[in-house]
């Protein structure tokens, strides 16, 4: 997927590649403290285990992970704000 075809807007973007674990999940919490409620926010991650990690914190602080794609070990999520 090119970002021609990126299938959701966002509000921000955040690239977490080359960060392991649990670094982009934390620095997706500090990017989406910023946001107001209802925004978007698109990470961009290299850590396989940022799979697992998305879907259990998106569950558990009430955040929607709208999307999720993976393409040639890049993972890429959209998570709206609580």
């Amino acid at each position: 997927m090119t970002d021609a075809q990126q299938p959701i807007a966002c509000d921000a973007e955040l690239d977490a590649s080359g960060l392991k674990c649990p670094l982009p999940l934390l620095k997706a919490k500090l990017e989406l403290n910023r946001l107001p409620s209802g925004a978007v926010l698109k990470v961009t991650a290299t850590d396989a285990g940022s799979q697992r990690d998305f879907r259990a914190f998106a569950s558990l602080a009430g955040h929607r992970l709208l999307l999720e794609a993976s393409e040639d070990g890049v993972f890429r999520y959209w998570l709206r704000k609580a």
